[in-house]
């Protein structure tokens, strides 16, 4: 029977509030860069959290090439990468705050012991520390328990690449069966999935009742396992996970 052990949490709306804040930060780099290569077509951050939510910087203007139809080189576009996680990061560190009820759950779960934990991310690990440091979450985390597709890999990558959650599967010692992702995104969602995790759903962060309801239907849709409106609900969802998985075998023997 296979026991989960791990719980791996996305950062960016799904423990912290930030992906809002970080996309109007980077909005005006993005316009600059196509404004920079004669492109007319301009962004807002609603409009780029809208197309992009759940991807790094990187995965983003690799999207807006395609798109767009241009090119950038490698040392230009990595110019632009740290100079979008050094805007975001100033943003996060002013402005930034935890999703509703996740510092309450991460608490019980650090005193209760029976779980690792680890947060795995598109974002820089630069940025991910910043903004679980500003909202008082970096306690629950050990520095080496902080993954990130675009700096902890040998080539940089974005979700919904599974790289990254097999990466921290590795490093963790752990089989993907044995760990819970907690994702609030399709591309999340898919990375975790592409990777043989079970994933608890998260849409608390999005705004209003009605794209919490495309959300959820999407996630669902996507792989997750069970979705979670709210942080309160992550005990009863965790233990959903955990009956699924522990009644596998029999499913296979009946």
């Amino acid at each position: 029977m296979t026991k989960i052990t791990h719980l791996l949490f996305d950062c960016d709306n799904t423990l912290v509030l930030s992906e809002k804040l970080a996309f109007e930060a980077c909005a005006e780099l993005a316009n600059d860069i196509l404004n920079a290569k004669e492109i007319d077509a301009r962004y807002t951050g609603p409009q780029l959290l809208a197309d992009f939510v759940g991807q790094n910087f990187r995965g983003m203007i690799v999207n807006l090439q395609k798109k767009h139809e241009f090119q950038l080189d490698p040392d230009t576009l990595e110019s632009y990468v740290t100079q979008e996680e050094d805007r975001v990061i100033a943003t996060l560190k002013r402005k930034a705050e935890p999703c509703v009820g996740a510092n309450e759950e991460l608490k019980k779960l650090a005193a209760s012991g029976n779980y690792g934990m680890a947060v795995v991310s598109s974002s820089a690990y630069r940025r991910v520390k910043a903004s679980i440091e500003k909202v008082g979450q970096d306690k629950f985390f050990p520095k080496d328990h902080i993954f990130s597709a675009a700096t902890s890999l040998p080539k940089p990558t974005s979700k919904p690449d599974p790289a990254i959650y097999l990466h921290a599967c590795k490093v963790l010692g752990k089989k993907p069966g044995e760990c819970v992702a907690v994702e609030d995104s399709k591309s999340g969602t898919l990375s975790a999935v592409r990777a043989g995790i079970p994933v608890m759903g998260y849409v608390g962060s999005y705004d209003g009742e009605e794209e919490q309801a495309e959300m959820r239907k999407l996630l669902k849709e996507t792989g997750a396992v069970v979705v979670m409106n709210e942080w309160t609900e992550f005990e009863r969802c965790l233990a959903e996970i955990e009956n699924s998985v522990s009644a596998k075998p029999e499913e296979k023997l009946a």
